[in-house]
């Protein structure tokens, strides 16, 4: 496959993991406003008790309720966080490991942001007692962090490329023919 094709490819699974992420991101925020936003029929959901629970949290700062009530600001860092992902770590996406970490990143910095401009908050509502409340968004980053610092601690693993995986299963298929 060209460099381009495989480049292409890379930015193909780019945006169908963050269209995954926002999609399921924004979901289920309008699940907590419908039905734990104050009003909402229940205050809140016990998964485990004293452990996790669901509840409705407006979020005007950044991770941990950092810059509380600058959403100015934090609205235009997630959209420069956007940019600067698609820019500095284009050759990631060559390899699917790469892609993925930049899609999941890219599709969680666009959950919030939507959140920034819709309702001058982030709604936040995973809740487990012995850390901040978050949402799919974060989830979504903090996974795409750490994977994109597993390539960049384990770089062999960058180096498979979309092309090298393709050809690997279309090889192991026809010998276990």
């Amino acid at each position: 496959m060209r460099r381009e094709a495989v480049r292409t490819r890379g930015w193909e699974i780019v945006a169908s993991v963050a269209a995954v992420v926002l999609l399921v991101d924004q979901i289920s925020k309008a699940l907590v406003l419908a039905y734990l936003a104050p009003g909402g029929p229940v205050s809140e959901v016990v998964l485990i008790p004293r452990i996790l629970r669901l509840f409705y949290v407006e979020n005007t700062g950044a991770a941990f309720g950092l810059f509380q009530g600058k959403n100015p600001l934090l609205a235009l860092l997630a959209l420069a966080v956007v940019v600067v992902l698609a820019v500095w770590f284009r050759a990631l996406v060559a390899s699917w490991p790469g892609a993925v970490a930049l899609g999941l990143q890219l599709g969680g910095a666009l959950g919030n942001l939507v959140d920034r401009f819709r309702h001058g908050f982030v709604v936040d509502f995973i809740d487990f007692s012995f850390w901040p409340t978050f949402n799919v968004a974060d989830s979504a980053i903090t996974i795409g962090v750490l994977l994109l610092v597993g390539l960049l601690v384990w770089p062999e693993v960058t180096r498979t490329s979309i092309d090298t995986s393709r050809t690997e299963r279309i090889d192991l298929e026809q010998r276990t023919r």
